[in-house]
């Protein structure tokens, strides 16, 4: 038997990647160092370590919320279990917090700071924004949303109102019944407020919860849903396949414009209202990310993303015209807006593959900021390489206050806040 020699070559590109995607312009998101890190380094060691709690550390933030551009702001330390408050914008990296809720202190650690559950204490706080002066946190693995009238301005201070729960003593998802109802909710993660409405992102229930009167009591029960098209129901993709009204990981709430935006990140994709939803379970009238409203694989199927595709997005947040999106597993963040003129900081994309967001209707988005990867057609944690000032991992939340941007680094165990460049 003879064997034949067979030559082989190596292409220099991977699998699956496509260089006009490689090639797409981009505007940057934001400018070129941030204004303040806060929980880690601007550019960690690299060798992990114990990350202890204290008052300069945290453990996975998944959400923060500057309530001014000049403060105060509150992180949500997650794995902590607790929040941070600073009572200006810190001027200096790892600037020790001013104040914490839901610790004794800020060496001490532990779900409901190791006691009983009540007004002060958090379990897997994630998602947090302003309410008429005050302040709404999704307390996540305890199934309710704590309501401070005011702006907490010291250690410990208890919450004024609690939803999901008959009392601040209690913490079953869906008070421990099979169905939920209007009036409870199964890991609440996501949180937004505008013109007299609180949404939360129900996301153990798969669906949206809308209370278009002002909350002033506890208890006080949900409006509107959606996701599902009743409050007693919480099957994945409302127990059919997935559509423009259905969610399966719904997770954080943004407006743009006059738009409503959910990131259905278990679908990969957003979920876009271009008016107010004043019925349950109404449909969106775009989908982003994916070509068409049933698909939910991520990057649409490709390994590597391109310019229109998420994989699992769970932040969401806007600026002016501007969609700004935590594309989480792809360890970037992407910025859309509506088409329009050239200008001196925007180059308008042409229609090329890979060059416009995937909407389900006539909007056109284009693709024109980037932050964290070195193109629309890259992925990976810190880029694959050691964290550094510009990179990310996870990113799990975003937040725009005027010119300023706050981002979740969770995986890097760090917030930082950008000026803005577009």
């Amino acid at each position: 038997m003879t064997v034949k020699r067979v030559s082989l070559k190596v292409s220099p590109q991977a699998a699956l990647r496509v260089p006009p995607a490689r090639d797409i312009p981009f505007c940057e998101l934001v400018q070129a160092e941030p204004l303040v890190v806060l929980g880690n380094d601007r550019n960690p060691e690299i060798l992990s370590q114990a990350i202890l709690p204290s008052a300069n550390s945290c453990f996975g933030p998944r959400g923060a919320c500057l309530t001014s551009q000049t403060g105060p702001l509150w992180i949500c330390d997650m794995g902590h279990h607790r929040l941070l408050g600073w009572r200006t914008l810190p001027e200096s990296d790892k600037t020790p917090a001013d104040w914490c809720i839901g610790q004794k202190n800020f060496s001490a650690e532990g779900r409901n700071g190791k006691g009983d559950i009540g007004p002060d204490t958090v379990n897997v706080p994630t998602g947090i924004c302003v309410m008429e002066g005050g302040l709404v946190v999704a307390d996540t693995w305890n199934h309710r949303i704590l309501v401070w009238k005011s702006v907490p301005r010291d250690n410990n201070t208890p919450a004024d109102i609690v939803l999901g729960q008959k009392s601040f003593s209690e913490n079953l998802a869906n008070r421990g019944a099979d169905s939920p109802t209007a009036q409870t909710l199964h890991w609440p993660c996501g949180v937004q407020y505008q013109d007299g409405k609180l949404l939360v992102a129900d996301t153990g229930n798969r669906r949206v919860l809308i209370w278009t009167k002002p909350v002033l009591t506890s208890e006080q029960p949900a409006d509107i849903v959606l996701g599902q098209v009743d409050f007693v129901t919480r099957d994945e993709n409302a127990g059919s396949d997935a559509s423009a009204m259905s969610m399966r990981w719904p997770h954080a709430i943004a407006f743009w414009k006059n738009r409503l935006c959910v990131t259905d990140a278990g679908n990969n994709r957003i979920l876009v209202w271009n008016e107010f939803p004043y019925e349950n379970g109404l449909a969106a009238h775009d989908v982003l990310g994916q070509s068409n409203s049933t698909s939910v694989d991520f990057n649409q199927s490709f390994y590597w993303p391109r310019a229109n595709t998420l994989n699992m997005p769970y932040g969401v947040t806007s600026h002016q015209d501007w969609l700004i999106v935590a594309d989480t597993a792809n360890s970037r963040l992407v910025a859309w807006r509506e088409e329009q003129p050239a200008t001196e900081n925007y180059k308008a994309l042409d229609t090329t593959e890979s060059t416009t967001l995937s909407t389900t209707n006539s909007t056109t988005l284009t693709n024109a900021a980037l932050f964290g990867q070195r193109d629309f057609h890259e992925k990976g944690d810190n880029r694959w390489q050691p964290a550094s000032v510009n990179s990310l991992c996870w990113p799990y939340g975003v937040q725009c206050t005027g010119s300023l941007l706050t981002i979740s680094d969770s995986g890097n165990n760090r917030v930082s806040i950008w000026r803005l460049a577009i």
